[in-house]
């Protein structure tokens, strides 16, 4: 069996739950709050929440589950070869998007206009409330009960897309655990790989305007491969593989100079120290500024995401005007917060049923 690195996060050292609970007879309290995520009702509603594209627009697209999974998959692999708590990185790459809304980034952006005179709307904070108040089946707490390192996880998790969140809860100002910091940089790796792919098998972007990107033209190029299928397939593999090595090799590099002995060492660095080389950072901006203009602004994408904050904000103002259209639970929590009650319950709607909803509640008016 393999020691965990003298860095990594030990499940012995865990701050522990919200609400106290006897260890389990078999599992760590990291592998309990994975398995707590896989069986919670929010997690499989990734199943129906956009990626990129809708649920609708074809069943062979990346979802925000598969999106998940791919994570999960990328981010064990880091762990596993640096020696860090596999089973706290499973937690956290489960969870990392549990708090999404229907219609991907679009659901988040409407959402956060419609509560911004109360509050705003951010899905790493919505996914902490997700865990912490919402789909509880357990008679001592609310929501599924966490250890804290896995809730941190969940708020400070960052990308393109999201910026840290500091609770005071969560040691502000200082840096998370190298088990978060793992998930934040393999979901770049796996949303930049998985988005090039699903971008050509949609036709949205070209091979041929993938030639002025150096991180794809580089590995393209060099792929001695005939069938232009099998030679697309091959060269995100490889992009894949370029980008978690590289990430590797400079971690390592880090630990090294830093001195790096422990979590708290890793805290007080502040900075991240899990992280691309200075030459690979460019490459990926190079790459996220061309998905970015070519995919993500892409005619048909913006016309779909028009669409869905559409949706949302009728939604949101017919739950508004009529708050006996909520179910019975989100019913109750309107009576102290109706705006909060409102955004809460469409967050945890899938693509299909705001649709469903839009059609019952604002179409047929």
């Amino acid at each position: 069996m393999q020691t965990l690195a003298s860095f990594a996060m030990h499940s012995k050292d865990s701050r522990g739950r919200r609400y106290d609970e006897p260890q389990d007879e078999y599992r760590t309290c990291y592998q309990r709050d994975r398995d707590r995520i896989i069986h919670s009702p929010a997690f499989r509603r990734l199943e129906y929440k956009t990626q990129v594209f809708v649920n609708h627009e074809g069943d062979y697209y990346r979802t925000r589950l598969t999106h998940t999974i791919e994570v999960n998959q990328l981010a064990r692999t880091v762990a596993r070869t640096m020696r860090l708590n596999e089973d706290l990185v499973d937690a956290i790459s489960l969870a990392h998007d549990i708090g999404h809304t229907p219609f991907g980034h679009a659901g988040e952006e409407v959402l956060n206009e419609l509560m911004k005179q109360n509050g705003g709307f951010e899905h790493n904070r919505q996914g902490l409330k997700v865990v912490d108040e919402f789909g509880g089946r357990y008679p001592d707490f609310k929501g599924i009960n966490l250890t804290f390192e896995t809730r941190e996880g969940i708020i400070k998790h960052t990308s393109l897309y999201d910026k840290v969140q500091e609770v005071k809860e969560f040691y502000p100002g200082l840096a998370p655990t190298l088990e978060t910091q793992v998930v934040n940089v393999v979901d770049e790796i796996a949303y930049n790989s998985h988005d090039l792919d699903d971008g050509l098998k949609s036709g949205y972007i070209s091979i041929k305007q993938l030639e002025k990107v150096k991180l794809w033209s580089n590995i393209y190029n060099s792929v001695g491969i005939e069938d232009e299928r099998l030679r697309k397939y091959k060269t995100i593999r490889e992009l894949i593989n370029t980008q978690i090595k590289d990430v590797i090799g400079n971690t390592e590099k880090q630990i090294e100079k830093h001195n790096i002995k422990t979590v708290e060492d890793v805290r007080q660095h502040k900075i991240p120290i899990m992280k691309f080389s200075s030459g690979h950072q460019i490459l990926q901006k190079e790459l996220q500024d061309f998905l970015y203009e070519n995919l993500y602004k892409h005619k048909n994408t913006v016309s779909l995401n028009e669409k869905a904050k559409v949706y949302i904000t009728e939604l949101f103002n017919a739950y508004i005007k009529g708050v006996r259209q909520l179910p019975v639970y989100f019913g109750e929590l309107a009576q102290k917060d109706k705006y909060s009650a409102v955004c809460d319950y469409i967050a945890g709607m899938t693509d299909r049923f705001a649709q469903q909803e839009y059609e019952r509640l604002v179409s047929k008016m």
